[in-house]
C-alpha cells in the first residue's frame, strides 16, 4: 500500500512577475521495498593457485547448492566477480611472494524481505567470508514516482494559489509551464557494507521504508482584474 504525502512549505525564491507566478512543488510516496540484493562470496589463499582455485571453486558451489535448497531460484544468484592476485609481503625493503588470493563474489537477488537474514546466514554456515553489500529496491518504482509527481503538482497549484489570493489577484490554474526538476533514479537503496564475515550474522534486517520524491517549477498567469 502506498501512503502519499507532500510538503507544504514556501520557497523564498518564490516570486511574482507581472501576469506570472513562479512556484515550485514537491511530492513523495512512502512504500516498503519489495526486492533485496546480497553480495555474498568466498576469499581463499594458498600458495599454490591451483590449490586457492580449488578450495574456493568447492565453498561456491556448496553455497549455492544451498541456496538453491533454500529455494532460491539458480537464475537469481549470478555471478559479478571473479578475481585472481599474488600477495607479496614487504621486509626490509624487500619483496617476498606469499602466495595467491582468489575471491569470487555472488549476487543473490530475494523476493522475500523476510528471508533476507537466513540468506545471509546460510551463505557464511557454507563458506562465504564476505557479505559486501545488502540493498532493497522497488519492483514497481515508476508508478510510484507518477503519484510523487501527481502531489508536486498539486502542491504547486497550492502555493500558487495561496500566492494568487494575498495578491487579491485571479489565478488560472492550469500553468502555461512545468518543469520537471527532480530527475527519479530507479537505483537501489544501499543498506549495510561489511567487508568481511568470519560467522553467521543471526541479526533481523529490515528494510525499512524508503520515499520516492518528485519536484517540479510552474509558471501559473494571473489576472490583476480580481
Amino acid at each position: 500500500m502506498y501512503h502519499h504525502s507532500y510538503r507544504y512549505q514556501m520557497n523564498p525564491s518564490v516570486r511574482a512577475q507581472k501576469g506570472e507566478i513562479h512556484v515550485t512543488g514537491e511530492g513523495s510516496v512512502s512504500l516498503q521495498p519489495t526486492i533485496a540484493n546480497v553480495w555474498v562470496g568466498v576469499e581463499t589463499e594458498d600458495v599454490e593457485l591451483s590449490k586457492a582455485q580449488k578450495k574456493n571453486s568447492s565453498h561456491i558451489s556448496q553455497i549455492i547448492q544451498a541456496l538453491t535448497e533454500m529455494g532460491i531460484p539458480k537464475e537469481f544468484i549470478q555471478t559479478t566477480s571473479f578475481t585472481i592476485y599474488p600477495m607479496y609481503d614487504f621486509v626490509d625493503g624487500k619483496q617476498t611472494f606469499r602466495g595467491y588470493r582468489v575471491e569470487h563474489m555472488l549476487q543473490v537477488t530475494i523476493q522475500d524481505l523476510d528471508r533476507v537474514g537466513a540468506v545471509v546466514d546460510t551463505a557464511v554456515q557454507h563458506g562465504a567470508n564476505r557479505v559486501s553489500n545488502i540493498s532493497f529496491h522497488f519492483a514497481h518504482p515508476t508508478k510510484a514516482y507518477q503519484v510523487a509527481l501527481q502531489k508536486a503538482v498539486q502542491n504547486a497549484i497550492e502555493k500558487a494559489d495561496t500566492i494568487a489570493h494575498s495578491l487579491q489577484v485571479h489565478l488560472d490554474k492550469t500553468p502555461i509551464k512545468i518543469t520537471e526538476e527532480f530527475k527519479f533514479s530507479e537505483g537501489p537503496q544501499p543498506f549495510v557494507d561489511s567487508p568481511m564475515v568470519k560467522s553467521a550474522s543471526t541479526m533481523q534486517i529490515e528494510p525499512g521504508k524508503q520515499e520516492i520524491k518528485a519536484r517540479i517549477s510552474a509558471v501559473f498567469l494571473t489576472n490583476i482584474s480580481y
